[in-house]
């Protein structure tokens, strides 16, 4: 999903960058939204590629802020949901309960009426009379257990309908925080689009081109290596299904794909639920290193793991590199690797 072009200069531009992933989300894409795309008449072509590239890397970024809030708010529409089922089953028992009580309640009125000392006092048969009043006391403990039942069960009923409106304002949160990350997407990609639709026609095929130039492509893993294990092989075929299919940013195929959706769903394939976003799925598995590399293990890209491949063999990944751009092979080398996992 991002472009793959030369790395970025180390220094401020490398720090800032940083600075952005690391910000609240309000903040993150507020910064994604400071770079522009209008053309300066003095910009070289490969000024302007430049210009793209980070365009294309800006909104990398904020596409996975973006795969992140859709994940969180999957996840908090799941606790919604079930401390929602909890709450109406801790209303039904409650109501139970009050019934219960009501009941019992309006029996003792209805033969309770007369002051207990008094009644024995009048009785014909004391003995019989202070039976029945141990029967009487031993019901109103029952009474006493349940209303203690009764005000525990409102306690519960309480804290969960608070647990799910917590989680309700957090899904709202997340619904706003992914709007805005979608907007900052669509604004870098637009303003891409526009930037290389200003170069001619030569420069904009040297662009597409640069992918693959100042890359290190002879220091990948050796050819041959089995896959690091029997759904790793089946991760690789399936993404080798995906080749040639639309990079769409924000979506997990099988029709489109951003990096970390092709992996997702490349994994799924073979029975596997890896995390949504390329940062998560850098820890889900074991690292090894890149000379370790084998068909199925993900190679993440940059210090941030911004972007991330499927390792196929041969000193190739598989990946979705950025719009424009479908499904396919580049080099192992095509970026700075910040780390392999094998899942």
């Amino acid at each position: 999903m991002v472009s793959h072009r030369r790395p970025t200069q180390p220094g401020v531009s490398r720090s800032v960058r940083v600075t952005v992933l690391s910000a609240a989300a309000a903040t993150a894409a507020a910064t994604l939204g400071a770079a522009t795309a209008n053309a300066d008449p003095q910009d070289t072509p490969q000024a302007a590629g430049a210009r793209v590239d980070r365009l294309y890397t800006e909104a990398e970024h904020a596409t996975e802020l973006y795969n992140k809030a859709g994940e969180n708010a999957g996840r908090l529409r799941g606790e919604v949901s079930r401390a929602q089922d909890r709450a109406a089953r801790g209303q039904e028992r409650i109501n139970t309960m009050r019934t219960a009580l009501g009941s019992a309640a309006r029996a003792q009125y209805r033969a309770g009426g007369i002051d207990p000392s008094l009644v024995l006092l009048l009785s014909s048969d004391p003995d019989n009379y202070l039976d029945r009043a141990a029967t009487l006391g031993r019901v109103n403990d029952s009474r006493a257990l349940a209303m203690a039942e009764l005000r525990k069960a409102q306690r519960a009923l309480d804290q969960t309908r608070a647990e799910a409106a917590r989680s309700l304002a957090g899904l709202e949160r997340n619904r706003a925080a992914a709007g805005r990350h979608k907007r900052t997407v669509v604004r870098k990609l637009a303003e891409a689009k526009r930037l290389l639709k200003s170069l001619p026609g030569a420069d904009r095929v040297a662009f597409e081109r640069s992918s693959r130039t100042g890359r290190d492509t002879g220091t990948g893993p050796v050819d041959g290596l089995p896959a690091g294990s029997a759904r790793a092989a089946a991760a690789v075929m399936a993404v080798r299904q995906a080749l040639g299919r639309p990079y769409v940013w924000g979506a997990s195929g099988p029709s489109g794909f951003d990096c970390s959706g092709l992996m997702q769903w490349a994994y799924a394939q073979a029975g596997v639920s890896l995390p949504r976003t390329s940062q998560a799925q850098r820890y889900a598995g074991r690292m090894v290193p890149l000379a370790q590399a084998r068909p199925g293990d993900l190679v993440a890209y940059r210090a941030d793991a911004g972007h991330i491949g499927m390792y196929v063999g041969n000193g190739q990944v598989i990946h979705a590199p950025y719009p424009g751009a479908p499904v396919r092979y580049d080099p192992v080398g095509m970026m700075p690797v910040s780390s392999v996992t094998r899942v």
